[in-house]
């Protein structure tokens, strides 16, 4: 049985996709920093997990031992406010808390992770990332902690990928549009939203038709690569 790492199983796409690899037959270890009712629903192994602290992080890789990890989805996310993340307003403690889950985060939990994903072989690393990330993109503006630290953990994502290519390890950076979740509460839903099962569901599809050749390239979850 394969095994797969999701982190952000407590709500959203992070939930949806620990249950489309348990549809698929995965051992799945789901982890959050919360484990609400959304993670407990779960039929899987449940950790609780906060990708923004290296102790929490390195206490995880500790329970997984030398098993190994065919599949690291790193979905775990957060953004500010549009109020506390303008060019007026954003601060350091924004910045930090921003960067410590968005970017940070699949770092070290992936450098955590390394020897379980060696272990076997055509492993695979995904990184939501978000098209606000893409620099080429943008034309609005705006979003400067959240913005900023999806461009950074899209270079960290390719720079992986580049060393991992030779293990035959396949990175994929992932845009799931928009979706219906916490990640923006207060916020009115935009007219194009999806569910958090149809955009892990096309996601997911992307990520598995992609092979060796196509690492580190930044997919639309419908498919099409999106510029840097």
């Amino acid at each position: 049985m394969p095994t797969a790492v999701v982190t952000g199983a407590n709500s959203g796409i992070g939930n949806a996709f620990a249950q489309i690899l348990i549809d698929e037959g995965y051992d799945v270890h789901a982890a959050d920093r919360e484990a609400g009712p959304p993670l407990q629903a779960l039929q899987c192994r449940l950790h609780v997990l906060d990708v923004s602290s290296p102790e929490s992080i390195s206490a995880f890789a500790a329970q997984l031992q030398d098993k190994p990890v065919d599949v690291l989805l790193n979905v775990a996310g957060v953004m500010a406010p549009r109020e506390q993340d303008a060019l007026e307003t954003v601060n350091i403690n924004v910045l930090e808390k921003i960067f410590a889950v968005n970017t940070y985060g699949p770092l070290l939990l992936t450098q955590a992770l390394l020897p379980n994903l060696l272990a076997t072989s055509g492993s695979r690393v995904g990184i939501v990332s978000s098209r606000v990330g893409s620099i080429g993109d943008n034309s609005t503006g705006g979003t400067y902690a959240y913005r900023a630290s999806k461009a950074a953990v899209n270079s960290i994502g390719k720079s992986m990928a580049m060393e991992l290519k030779d293990k035959g390890v396949v990175v994929s950076l992932l845009h799931p549009g928009f979706v219906k979740s916490n990640l923006t509460t207060g916020s009115e839903p935009h007219p194009e939203s999806v569910m958090p099962d149809e955009a892990a569901s096309k996601l997911w599809k992307v990520m598995m038709s992609k092979g060796i050749e196509e690492t580190g390239m930044f997919w639309h979850r419908e498919g099409y690569e999106l510029p840097w």
